[in-house]
Parts: C-alpha cells; structure tokens; sequence
C-alpha cells in the first residue's frame, strides 16, 4: 500500500510570497513575533506553520536536514515530493534544517557557519517552539534600545552557544522559531544581553 502524501499549497505564488514575506520581518525584527498562520492543511507532517516555510523556502537546489524527532515520519518525503529539494547527507551540507526544540538537541556548532567569501552559505535554523511570556533581553540591528526573546524551551547552554555563534560574525547561523501564533527570528547579528 502507498500513503498518500498530504497536500500543498493550493496558490503555490500567492502563499509562499506570504510566507517568504512573515520570514523577512521576523528577520528584520529580531525577538518580535510576526503573525503568521498558514492555510495549509492541518494533515502535514510537520506544525502547518513549519510546513508552509519547508515549501517556501525549499526547492531543488536548496538542501534540508531533520533532526531525529522529525525524521522518522513522512517529512522527508512531504518536503522532496513539494519542493524537489534533497535531504543533506550531513548537518554541515543543509541549508536549512528543521528540529523540535522540545524533543532535538540544538548543538549551534554542528552547522554550516558560511565562508569568510560566502557568509550566506550558512545553515538557517527552522525551531519548532513554543512563544514565551518573559526571556531574554537582546540587542542589536533591527531592535529599538533592547528586545525580548520570549523562546521556550532554549537549552540551558543557549546564551553561551549564542555567544560563540556570534563571534564569527558574518559567519554564524540564524534561527527561526516557529509557533502556532508565527515566526520570531534571530539572525546571527542579534546579541543576548542578559536575562528579563
């Protein structure tokens, strides 16, 4: 028997300009949550917000890496059959890679950091989340005076992984949470200075 693969998206133009768009914002305003709910199906393999990035973002020269929480099911299969994109042989290989902060063990290190001649070839994080109500206080390009990261759960590491990802700088990954309510960004230029 074939399982049947759940849909797509049904304005294939329309919703990844949406979906690209709520990515670029969550970027540009590091810690701020952009709204964003996906009209995908709810029967993907993945949270429909996560999903409907996977086919943004994704397409046959874009490599995706899952972590061991999301790579026993149908995701592989759902992000190759939509976006003809190729699953990395190694973390190091992805451009984007998809982990569940609640189940996957985020290791900033084990990613592509880019290149001193090509910062951009970097790995971007896609973090299954949860929104939270106090976090840390961040600074940096796109937020006035200082932000709050509002992220759960983070490894109790996080500020110290962080910290050496940025010290690379441009080289370094970027993170997107993804949440029921939308995206929160964090690029690589966004500094953790101290807790709320």
């Amino acid at each position: 028997m074939t399982a049947v693969l759940a849909r797509g998206f049904d304005q294939p133009v329309a919703q990844s300009q949406a979906t690209f768009r709520a990515v670029m914002q969550a970027l540009a305003n590091p810690g701020r949550l952009i709204a964003f709910r996906s009209t995908l199906d709810t029967d993907t393999p993945l949270p429909v917000n996560a999903a409907a990035l996977g086919l943004a973002l994704l397409d046959f020269e874009v490599t995706f890496h899952l972590a061991p929480s999301l790579s026993a099911g149908s995701v592989a299969d759902y992000l190759r059959f939509h976006t003809g994109a190729r699953a990395a042989k190694t973390t190091q290989d992805a451009a984007l890679a998809f982990l569940d902060l609640a189940k996957d063990t985020l290791c900033l290190a084990d990613y592509a950091q880019g290149t001193p001649d090509y910062p951009d070839r970097s790995t971007t994080l896609i973090a299954l989340s949860t929104r939270a109500e106090t976090g840390m206080a961040i600074a940096g390009p796109g937020i006035k005076a200082v932000g709050t990261l509002g992220i759960a759960p983070l490894p109790a590491d996080f500020t110290v992984q962080w910290a050496a990802n940025r010290a690379g700088f441009p080289l370094g990954v970027d993170i997107l949470f993804v949440t029921e309510e939308g995206f929160i960004g964090l690029p690589r230029s966004t500094r953790i200075v101290g807790g709320v």
